[in-house]
């Protein structure tokens, strides 16, 4: 089973396909600044569920976001989960460098 993503700006959104349908097998929807990336929500189609569907959204998000120079903010907690599962990148995770209190 080969799963494609692709980025869909105008949705905001991943999006992934299996096996070339056309039919959307899954997707990560996100707000992008230009330092920032953060994924909102994730989704797969019960009928993919299990095969790796959300794993390859997740990893083909993130490496383009690591291409772009962006941080990541993930709160889905599929992605905060991911995340925390391939600590190769972790190191996108966006760390706040605010200085103020109260």
């Amino acid at each position: 089973m080969a799963v494609e993503v692709k980025d869909v700006p105008e949705a905001k959104r991943y999006e992934a396909r299996v096996d070339g349908e056309s039919e959307v097998a899954g997707f990560a929807d996100y707000l992008r600044t230009a330092e920032l990336i953060a994924f909102l929500h994730t989704e797969v189609s019960p009928a993919y569920e299990g095969r790796g569907v959300g794993s390859a959204l997740a990893r083909a998000s993130l490496d383009e976001a690591r291409t772009a120079g962006l941080r990541v903010l993930p709160t889905c907690p599929f992605y905060a989960g991911w995340i925390a599962r391939h600590p190769e990148y972790q190191d996108l995770l966006y760390q706040s460098r605010s200085k103020v209190s109260d």
